[in-house]
């Protein structure tokens, strides 16, 4: 059943963010199965407490798709690219039945 990550986050250098780490996010995204949904700035909160801004969501066959991207070495160095420069929430869910 597919699984999805979902990503909010607010973005403090935009430049420096769509060039290092979401080039590399992109290219793992793919290579490990993964398709984007949604890639989009501007999120307006209705309701709650997150301060808004973007929101990235990626589509996987299954969840343990998603957390092998996720948990690999790899996309913990991609990781590192996004320190200091935006500061992320993710969650993972499955399709349901």
């Amino acid at each position: 059943m597919a699984a999805y990550l979902i990503v909010t986050a607010q973005v403090h250098d935009r430049q420096r963010f769509l060039a290092a780490y979401a080039q590399t996010a992109a290219a793992l995204t793919a290579r490990f199965g993964g398709e984007y949904v949604l890639r989009a700035p501007g999120a307006e909160v209705l309701e709650g407490e997150h301060p808004g801004g973007s929101v990235v969501v990626s589509r996987w066959p299954d969840k343990a798709a998603a957390l092998a991207f996720w948990n690999s070495p790899e996309y913990a160095e991609a990781r590192r690219l996004r320190e200091g420069i935006a500061d992320c929430q993710v969650l993972v869910i499955e399709d349901p039945p």
